[in-house]
């Protein structure tokens, strides 16, 4: 009851804003469509229509399967865990929290686990940060990968601390009351990476069942239900952040404008980190205020995720210290990794610089780019798509070497005892 009131009271108040706010509000709401229906939208239905075919004829299935063996002995989670990483890594929040739920109803995981695995599998969509942020927001492709290696690796760093400082005795205790039946991938592992890959592309086609026209139809009206989501949660979040400006003068005065938008809406507040007017920002610090942005998600994010997990024993709140630890270490290793990086990048690069999208047209460098810099239209994104796909196919392409490492080095050890 006590909930239920204050959220009514909140309720009336916003209502209340908008009304004595009108033009205000009408401006903020115009803003976040705009940015959606320019930007987020062209560039990320396309992808998303194509991981909906992946899903429906295994692809993903195959791909879990084929990183159970690095999933167990990175985290000692059960191999079935990796599907929900790939969901979610692949699909974007809150694809993998939708998984993680799943696993624990079905009891693959107990709570400690489901939990663990639950802010690992709540990641930014990929095309997002490689093909939006990176080409769009920051005409700077590398600058977008780097983001991205930014949050996925502060994530998989959370994840070996994790491992690492746990009680490793009440894991063990808690997961012998689970006995989850074993997937024909588990077997599959014996065979070879090859049979892991057929057995998952099998086994998710079979659960899926349809036709490719159906497929197709589906996997079109499900990306744009998706992204009409996004669309609302971005014009709600511009609202709540125009109302909310009055809570934040003292930050503002201090020039972080993003804040608002950031705290509400993850990619909302990653364009407005990008187009921050700060004196003497670098593009280093900038990206890193986009990659703490998209590793906290946003509340639109973390509430999507609350919705996901609703009906099982899954915690809000812990989630929530995960994803403030994620931004943390995201910001910190981005500013870390941007020397180094950019010494590579001015090595392979005669013109020591990113190359870059400016007005429509690509330049193979651009020195000394500063914050703020000017936003696209959906035109410019398509000759930047390949370069941003052929970084993704690398990262892929050294997860699988990775996970085929891990599985052959798990077979020589259990043929030695």
């Amino acid at each position: 009851m006590p909930k239920t009131i204050l959220l009514a009271i909140v309720s009336i108040l916003l209502v209340g804003s908008i009304i004595l706010q009108p033009d205000e509000s009408f401006k903020a709401s115009l803003q976040g469509l705009t940015i959606w229906w320019n930007i987020v939208f062209p560039g990320l239905l396309p992808f998303l229509v194509l991981y909906e075919i992946m899903l429906a004829f295994g692809l993903a299935h195959a791909i879990g399967n084929l990183l159970q063996p690095m999933m167990k002995r990175m985290t000692g989670l059960p191999g079935e865990a990796a599907l929900a990483v790939v969901f979610g890594w692949l699909g974007g929040y809150p694809a993998g929290s939708e998984a993680v739920t799943s696993l624990r109803k079905r009891e693959v995981l107990n709570r400690s686990q489901s939990q663990q695995l639950l802010g690992i599998a709540h990641m930014p969509n990929p095309i997002f940060m490689l093909v939006v942020i990176g080409a769009g927001f920051l005409h700077k492709p590398i600058a977008g990968m780097m983001i991205a290696a930014a949050v996925w690796v502060s994530a998989l760093w959370l994840l070996l601390l994790s491992y690492l400082f746990r009680d490793r005795k009440q894991p063990a205790a808690s997961s012998s009351d689970i006995t989850p039946a074993p997937l024909p991938s588990e077997s599959g592992q014996r065979k070879g990476a090859l049979s892991a890959i057929a057995q998952g592309l099998q086994s998710g086609r079979e659960e899926d069942g349809r036709s490719f026209g159906k497929v197709l139809g589906d996997s079109v009206a499900n990306s744009v239900q998706k992204l009409m989501i996004v669309g609302g949660l971005m014009i709600f979040a511009a609202v709540l952040s125009k109302l909310s400006e009055p809570l934040l003068i003292p930050i503002l005065k201090q020039g972080f404008s993003f804040i608002g938008p950031a705290f509400f809406e993850s990619h909302l507040g990653a364009y407005a980190a990008a187009v921050w007017d700060a004196p003497g920002a670098s593009a280093a610090f900038g990206s890193a205020i986009i990659a703490a942005v998209l590793a906290w998600s946003g509340m639109a994010g973390i509430l999507q995720t609350g919705y996901a997990i609703s009906g099982t024993d899954l915690k809000l709140l812990p989630f929530i210290a995960f994803r403030l630890n994620h931004a943390l270490h995201a910001f910190l290793l981005t500013l870390l990794l941007w020397q180094p990086m950019t010494w590579l990048i001015g090595k392979l690069n005669p013109n020591g610089d990113f190359p870059v999208m400016l007005y429509g047209h690509y330049f193979a460098a651009s020195l000394d780019v500063n914050m703020p810099i000017q936003s696209v239209t959906a035109s410019e994104l398509p000759s930047l798509w390949p370069i941003s796909l052929t970084a993704a196919g690398l990262l892929m392409v050294i997860l699988l070497l990775t996970s085929f490492i891990s599985g052959s080095k798990n077979g020589r050890i259990s043929r030695f005892r």
